[in-house]
Formats: C-alpha cells, structure tokens, sequence
C-alpha cells in the first residue's frame, strides 16, 4: 500500500557528498542501487569519513524506459578528493519541491510532480535524447533499513529542485 505525505516547498542550502555515478537500467535499478551503496558504505569504513546526513540517491537523468543516469551519494561536511569511482559533488542551494511517500517510488514521484504542475511551477530540468535531465533531484530513504527490512515499509523523501 503506497502512502503520500503533503507537498511542499522549502530553500535548501547547498549540499557536498561523496559518491559514485551509474548507469543502471530503470528494471532492476535496485540491485544495481545495493551494488554502488555497499561500495560507497566500504569505502565510508575503510577510510574512517565523518558523514552529515543520511545517504541519498541522486537521479541526473530518467528515461523510465531505458537507463536511469543516477549516483549514490553520502552528505559531508566538506569534499574530499577523487577517489578512484568515488567522487565530490555538491547538490545546489535553491527552493526544492518534496514530500515524504512509503509503498511506490513512481506514485510517490507522480504526486509531486502533479502537486509542482498544479501550483503553476516549473523544475529546473530540461530534455536531452538520454531522457529527463534534472539540475538536483534526489531521494532519501528516512527508515533504518536494519530496524525494518522491507521496502515497502520505508519512508521515503522525494525532493525536486524548482526552476529560479
């Protein structure tokens, strides 16, 4: 059963992470998803890196019908050099669109992006011929996998950046 918290929009400062960029076909996105974050969660222990937030999915380019261009990022308080596949990023500052789903990302994702078009708003995207490009467009997953296992369990935060 999919549930959808209220819309809303915010200012977000900027963001820096650490992460890895990936191509993964929109079937079977999630274990490519598990493959990067266990990566990325190696390489956070090995080298002992101080985090500041919870880890989040970054979707640069969507074609729901092909690849998902993404990135599995992890907030901290300042970058960190290249390193190897792990790489700095930043998201940027600027009013985001978000709301908070469990159940269904695409029903999730939907009721944002209706609630964002009914309001009169834009995003700060554009199309290429890869599919929906996206300056920040991120999601985070709000429940500890480890206290609760299954996904449609999750709570899970979706969040647009708006066009200026």
């Amino acid at each position: 059963m999919t549930t959808i918290g209220t819309p809303h929009i915010e200012h977000r400062p900027r963001r820096v992470y650490m992460g890895i960029r990936f191509i993964a076909p929109f079937k079977g996105m999630s274990k490519e998803i598990d493959k990067y974050a266990e990566i990325v969660d190696a390489w956070l222990i090995e080298r002992k890196v101080e985090t500041s937030g919870l880890p989040f999915l970054r979707y640069h380019v969507i074609d729901m019908r092909g690849s998902m261009d993404l990135s599995y990022c992890v907030p901290v308080p300042r970058p960190l050099p290249e390193d190897g596949s792990i790489k700095p990023g930043e998201m940027p500052a600027g009013r985001f669109a978000a709301l908070v789903y469990s159940g269904g990302g695409i029903s999730g994702n939907g009721a944002l992006i209706d609630w964002v078009r009914a309001q009169g708003l834009d995003f700060d995207r554009w199309d290429t011929p890869e599919g929906d490009n996206f300056q920040a467009r991120y999601e985070t997953v709000l429940t500890d996998p480890k206290v609760e296992p299954r996904k449609s369990k999750w709570e899970i935060e979706v969040a647009i950046k708006l066009a200026d």
